[in-house]
C-alpha cells in the first residue's frame, strides 16, 4: 500500500529541511531524504560545485509559443509557464514513480485503492496573497476534469466522484472505483487559483503558488516571470526574473545561445546540441525520467493497412538502430514496446520482438495484396525520421508519399482520427503508471484512438491495469503485461524509440533541472 506518513512528511523532516537550508534540494528531489540528494542535484552538469549566487535574469529560448487554451496539456510553452507558475500536490522523482512531498505533505491511499487522504501544507499562499486550502485542491481537480480543457488524465480526474474536505489542510479524494494511477494525477494536475480561472483560457493572467509569478506575455514573442517573494521555500528562488523568448527557428535559437543572447535553449536539433557539447562552455541536458517516445501510427480502417501482417512487416522494415543514431544523434535508443527502460511495464524480452527483419518483412508482405501508395503523415522536427521510415518501407516493397503539415494541423488529425495512412510523431506519458497510457494518451486511448483501432481484449487488459488498486508491485506488473501483448498483437502503432527532450544551457547556469513532464524546474537554479 502507498504511504506517506509522518515520519516522512511530518514536522520532524520540515524542520530538518528548514535547518538544513535545503528545502528545494529534498521536495523538489529524485531520491530519499536519507540520501540529501535531488533530481536537480542529480541531473545539473557533473562536477558543478559552485557556490549559490541571488539575483539576476535567465533568459530562456524556446520554438513554440503558449496556446492558453491549452494550459492543462503538456504542449508547446504550457511546461515552461506550469513548472516556473504552478504546483502540484505531489511530485514524482524523475528515476522513479514514488511520490515525494510536495503542497501535500503526507497521504494515505487506501487498501482497497478507492480512496486517498492528503494532508496539506499551512504555509503555502497563492501570488495573490490568498492562502491554499483543501478548497483548491478541489476546484482544480474539478477544472482539470472538464472537458473544454481536453487535459490528458481527465479520465482518471473524472473517476474522483467526492471530495471530503475535512479541514482547510485536509482532504478525501473518494473514487469511482480503484485508479492504479491516482498518483500520475495528483503530480499532473497545477494547483490553480478560482479567483482569476476565467482568465486561464486568454493568457491574461495565471496565478499559482510556484517559485515565479507570471508577469507578462507578449504573443509569438516572449514570456516573463519574476520571483515570488512569498515562496515557501526558504530562500528561494535564487532568480530575480526569467525572461522567456519565442525564437521559432532552430538556427536562429542556436546563434542567440552561442552569442549570450540567451543562456539556455530548449530543442536545438540533436546534431547542434552535439555539436555545441563538444566546443565547451555549454551543457546539454538530456530530460531523462522524462522520456518522449517516437512511433509510426497506423489508421487501422484504411483496407491496406488492416491485416495486420501489413503492419507486423512495417514493424520489421523499420532502422531503430539508424533513427536513434543518425536523428536523435544518440540521445536515446531503440524500442518496439511503448515503455522506456525505467518503466515497471518494460520487458526486456518483448522490446526485440520486431528487430529488424527486411527478409521477414518481405516474406509477410508477399502473403498479403500489396498495399497502395500511401501518405506518410509528419510536422516539424520528424522530417529526418519520416525520410528513414521512408526508405525503410521502399526496401521491403512499400511506398509512402511523405507529407509534411504544420503542428495545428498534425493536432487537429491525430485528435479527429483523421490520418488517411501513416504518421510520425512522439508520444509521451509512457514515462508514468503504464494504465495512463492506455485510458489518457490520444494514440493509445483503449475506446477512442487515432488509429481507429478497436479490441475488447485490448480494452479489457487496459480497464484492469486502470482499475488496480496501486500502480506497482507484481499484480500490477503482470496486468502491464496484458496491455504489452496486447499492443504487440495488434500493432495499431509501431514504436521505433526513446529520444529525450533537450535544454542546452550555458555553463553560467546552474542547478537546473526538470519534471517528468518535461517542466523546467528553475527553484535552485542560478548564474555564475
Amino acid at each position: 500500500m502507498s504511504t506517506n506518513n509522518a515520519s516522512r512528511g511530518g514536522i520532524h523532516r520540515r524542520n530538518f529541511l528548514r535547518t538544513s537550508g535545503i528545502a528545494a534540494a529534498a521536495i523538489f528531489g529524485g531520491a530519499a531524504l536519507a540520501a540529501c540528494t535531488s533530481a536537480v542535484s542529480e541531473q545539473k552538469a557533473g562536477g558543478d560545485d559552485a557556490t549559490p549566487v541571488r539575483g539576476g535574469t535567465l533568459k530562456v529560448g524556446i520554438r513554440e509559443d503558449l496556446v492558453p487554451a491549452n494550459l492543462l496539456t503538456n504542449t508547446a510553452a504550457t511546461p515552461v509557464l506550469v513548472g516556473l507558475v504552478y504546483e502540484s500536490l505531489i511530485r514524482y522523482p524523475n528515476d522513479s514513480l514514488e511520490p515525494q512531498p510536495l503542497l501535500a505533505k503526507a497521504w494515505q491511499l487506501a487498501a482497497d485503492g478507492r480512496s486517498v487522504s492528503l494532508d496539506l501544507r499551512d504555509d503555502v499562499k497563492f501570488h495573490s496573497g490568498r492562502v491554499f486550502t483543501a478548497k483548491d485542491v478541489e476546484f482544480s481537480i474539478r477544472t482539470y476534469a472538464d472537458p473544454k480543457w481536453s487535459a490528458q488524465l481527465r479520465s482518471t480526474a473524472a473517476a474522483v466522484t467526492e471530495f471530503d474536505i475535512v479541514s482547510p489542510t485536509r482532504i478525501v479524494l473518494r473514487f469511482a472505483h480503484p485508479v492504479s494511477n491516482i498518483f500520475d494525477l495528483l503530480d499532473t494536475v497545477p494547483i490553480l487559483d478560482s479567483e482569476t480561472a476565467d482568465k486561464l483560457g486568454t493568457g491574461e493572467t495565471y496565478i499559482g503558488t510556484g517559485p515565479f509569478t507570471f508577469v507578462q506575455r507578449i504573443p509569438n514573442s516572449q514570456l516573463i516571470f519574476a520571483k515570488n517573494s512569498g515562496y515557501w521555500i526558504p530562500d528561494r528562488p535564487y532568480l530575480d526574473r526569467v525572461d522567456v523568448s519565442i525564437v521559432p527557428d532552430p538556427q536562429a535559437l542556436l546563434n542567440a545561445l552561442k552569442t549570450g543572447q540567451i543562456a539556455a535553449a530548449r530543442e536545438l536539433t540533436f546534431r547542434d546540441a552535439e555539436n555545441l557539447s563538444n566546443s565547451g562552455g555549454f551543457t546539454v541536458h538530456n530530460l531523462e525520467g522524462a522520456e518522449l517516445q517516437t512511433y509510426v501510427g497506423v489508421n487501422v480502417s484504411e483496407p491496406s493497412l488492416a491485416d495486420v501482417r501489413v503492419r507486423q512487416a512495417i514493424a520489421y522494415a523499420l532502422d531503430r538502430e539508424r533513427i536513434v543514431t543518425e536523428v536523435f544523434r544518440g540521445a536515446g535508443y531503440p524500442l518496439n514496446v511503448p515503455w522506456p527502460k525505467n518503466s515497471p511495464a518494460f520487458d526486456e524480452s518483448l522490446n526485440t520482438r520486431f528487430s529488424r527483419d527486411v527478409g521477414k518483412a518481405k516474406q509477410l508482405l508477399a502473403e498479403v495484396n500489396k498495399p497502395p501508395r500511401l501518405p506518410l503523415t509528419f510536422h516539424p522536427g520528424h522530417e529526418a525520421t519520416a525520410q528513414i521510415v521512408q526508405a525503410n518501407l521502399a526496401e521491403v516493397g512499400i511506398e509512402v508519399d511523405l507529407d509534411p503539415i504544420d503542428n495545428a494541423a498534425f493536432v487537429k488529425q491525430l485528435t479527429g482520427q483523421q490520418f488517411r495512412g501513416l504518421w510520425v510523431t512522439d508520444h509521451s506519458w509512457a514515462q508514468f503508471v503504464p494504465s495512463t497510457l492506455t485510458v489518457s494518451a490520444y494514440p493509445f486511448n483503449a475506446r477512442r484512438n487515432a488509429s481507429r483501432y478497436e479490441s475488447p481484449a485490448y480494452t479489457a487488459a487496459a480497464d484492469t491495469a486502470w482499475k488496480l488498486p496501486q500502480g506497482t508491485g507484481p499484480d500490477a506488473v503482470r496486468a502491464f503485461r496484458a496491455v504489452t501483448d496486447q499492443l504487440l498483437e495488434g500493432l495499431f502503432l509501431i514504436e521505433i524509440g526513446v529520444r529525450f527532450q533537450q535544454y542546452s544551457t550555458s555553463n553560467t547556469v546552474h542547478g537546473f533541472g526538470w519534471t517528468k513532464r518535461r517542466e523546467p524546474l528553475l527553484t535552485d537554479t542560478f548564474l555564475s
